[in-house]
């Protein structure tokens, strides 16, 4: 974990430790540590692989409204007040004090610090998984009329997507970021698999 001081310090730091091989298992929206990554791999001649977990795809009673940047995100919610429910990591919410005028419910893992610079925002605090259940029980208490929330992928944070199918709102996706193309598997055990025969003298 870290930033290592950009790439040059990533490969630098695979130099001096002595580093057999690297896996990339951030998050799927870290795209700067996942070009850091492969331009360091391919500086030091580090064997490189990537844990990227699949995306959610649609399914039956999904609407979705795929946006490739959260300022496009905001501009999807329109002008007319809405009960918008944001689920993002902290470091995205910033563009959304250009648009007062929605109610925001904001879930994130650590609390929101600066609070968005909106009259109407409430805050929950929580680390997934989330079921579909608790989430439909949450958008309806606050009312929520539309989600905005990244493609992440995996079961822990799944319970929104199907709770919006549930409660027939929409969704407003953010795609994500084109990553570098190296080596990749979708699960820990084939990683592991793939570290056994990287390993391999």
């Amino acid at each position: 974990m870290g930033g290592f001081g950009g790439a040059d310090g990533l490969a630098r730091y695979l130099r001096d430790e002595q580093i057999d091989v690297l896996i990339d298992a951030t998050h799927p929206y870290a795209g700067i540590i996942s070009v850091n990554a492969a331009y360091a791999a391919e500086r030091t001649g580090v064997p490189l692989l990537a844990l990227r977990r699949p995306p959610w795809t649609k399914v039956a009673g999904d609407t979705w409204i795929e946006v490739a940047s959260v300022e496009e995100a905001v501009d999807v919610l329109g002008k007319a007040p809405r009960r918008v429910f944001l689920a993002l990591g902290r470091k995205e919410l910033a563009p959304f004090a250009g648009a007062p005028w929605h109610h925001y419910l904001v879930r994130s893992v650590d609390p929101v610090d600066p609070p968005l610079a909106v009259p109407h925002a409430l805050y929950v605090t929580g680390r997934g998984p989330f079921g579909e259940a608790d989430d439909c029980a949450l958008l309806e208490e606050h009312h929520i009329e539309i989600v905005v929330a990244k493609n992440s992928g995996g079961t822990a944070t799944y319970g929104k997507i199907a709770a919006a199918r549930a409660l027939g709102l929409p969704v407003v996706m953010l795609r994500r970021p084109v990553l570098p193309q190296v080596p990749a598997v979708e699960t820990v055990e084939d990683a592991v698999v793939w570290l056994d025969h990287a390993l391999t003298p």
